[in-house]
């Protein structure tokens, strides 16, 4: 009877842990479509096009009064979203482990975004600072909320399973991604049939994306479920009523006491600020660059997220086999490689532009679903968030050395592409730093059960 009992009452834990499993995977599903359909595709050319419109002859606009070209209004406004989601993020995540009470702080700062997306409806003419306002907000409440999500990574999947369960969500994400932007290039290429002009398709897609963001939260947030949380140990640095800063550095003093998870944070900065940079520009490069229709930029932009999927599912095979942080490291190289290759694209020819935005979907999710999960096993237990508010501050696009470094460069050079060559340091700086973190000892350093291959 005891035995029966015991049986029953696991088959039950894992039956709830798979339920939260699914609702943790529909937020990816719900926020990536602003990743894909604000971030990557539209904002970028057309915000940009509404600061041409409003700068001065010398193709400058001058917000607060500092001079800015136009052309990198876009890239400034990104690098000022992480600042302000430095402020925010350490407070949220080491509030939310003292508390335990993720839930309705994620809640919160994803309804927040999508309140914000759904706004850009409103960007149009020569309200550049509207659209500056609007994509500052958006980007640091989905960084905000994205701490939270990614901090469940370690409390609803066991070690065994982190790799696969992330890559999932990954997956979903682009999954989602591909399906709203075939909708959207129906909308944007047809939009005569519609009875709208081009601008108002373009508003009507940045408008959608916020509705289903807000829509799709429903579920995780009826799925996921709150934990205890864990006593506090006296002098562990963490200030109740810290502001952002100080709360970051409290929770990089405690970083201080795993130094390798630090290593591991420090690599993961560096590489994926290049990433997301590549992501976030690459259709301010395609259409300013290489001459690119939007259409042309929607089309390779949705190659990259059907590629994305398979490649996100495709690398967390990989990692069972040689380990994630192999796996991690031989992407790092295709990046590179991407780079190089994207710098000597000819203009108007899309064909390149196509098989380059291939190899990004191939590398994409699996680099970024497998650093995930790799962070998770180096977070000590009870500190998950806190934790995760200084891994995301690198994630999904909100870097700011990245976008200020490619921004910086277009203003000195005028040259897209010299801005995007400069990306490559990224890369070689975050292989480097990788390959010398020992993440088996660092996962027991951390306190956690170290997998049996990672």
């Amino acid at each position: 009877m005891g035995t029966d009992t015991v049986r029953t009452a696991a088959s039950e834990e894992a039956a709830g842990r798979r339920r939260e499993q699914r609702g943790w995977y529909f937020y990816d599903w719900a926020c990536s479509v602003y990743s894909t359909s604000v971030l990557t595709v539209f904002l970028g050319p057309y915000l940009t096009s509404v600061a041409r419109h409003a700068a001065d002859a010398d193709g400058y606009v001058h917000p607060l009064g500092v001079p800015v070209r136009a052309g990198s209004f876009f890239a400034y406004s990104v690098s000022l979203s992480v600042v302000v989601a430095v402020l925010v993020m350490p407070l949220v995540g080491a509030a939310a482990d003292r508390s335990g009470r993720k839930k309705p702080l994620l809640g919160a700062a994803a309804y927040l975004g999508a309140a914000a997306t759904a706004g850009m409806f409103f960007l149009q003419g020569d309200r550049y600072l509207l659209g500056g306002a609007l994509l500052v907000v958006a980007n640091a409440a989905q960084s905000v909320a994205m701490m939270l999500y990614n901090s469940y990574l370690p409390q609803i999947a066991p070690p065994e399973e982190r790799d696969a369960v992330s890559s999932r969500g990954w997956a979903f994400g682009y999954a989602a991604g591909s399906l709203v932007l075939v909708v959207n290039l129906a909308l944007y290429l047809a939009h005569d049939s519609f009875g709208v002009s081009e601008t108002t398709a373009v508003r009507i897609c940045l408008a959608s994306a916020g509705l289903w963001w807000g829509g799709f939260t429903l579920v995780p947030l009826l799925r996921l479920r709150d934990r205890p949380a864990p006593d506090r140990v006296p002098g562990d640095g963490r200030e109740p009523t810290a502001p952002g800063f100080r709360q970051l550095a409290a929770t990089v003093r405690d970083m201080r006491r795993h130094p390798l998870t630090l290593g591991f944070l420090l690599a993961y900065l560096v590489y994926n600020d290049g990433i997301q940079t590549v992501i976030s520009q690459a259709s301010v490069y395609g259409s300013e660059e290489l001459g690119l229709g939007q259409s042309t930029l929607i089309a390779a932009v949705l190659l990259v997220q059907v590629l994305a999927v398979a490649g996100a599912l495709g690398m967390g095979r990989l990692a069972r086999r040689y380990g994630a942080q192999r796996t991690v490291l031989g992407s790092l190289l295709a990046w590179t490689l991407v780079l190089a290759v994207g710098y000597f694209l000819p203009a108007g020819a899309p064909a390149g532009f196509f098989a380059l935005a291939a190899a990004i979907g191939l590398v994409l999710g699996g680099s970024q679903a497998l650093s995930r999960s790799l962070f998770s096993h180096l977070v000590p237990p009870g500190k998950e968030a806190e934790y995760f508010s200084a891994y995301e501050m690198s994630d999904r696009g909100m870097s700011w050395l990245g976008p200020l470094l490619f921004g910086v460069t277009y203003q000195l050079t005028g040259s897209y592409r010299d801005a995007i060559v400069s990306l490559v340091a990224f890369f070689v700086i975050g292989f480097v730093l990788l390959a010398r973190v020992p993440v088996r000892r660092a996962i027991g350093d951390a306190g956690n059960p170290v997998p049996e291959r990672i």
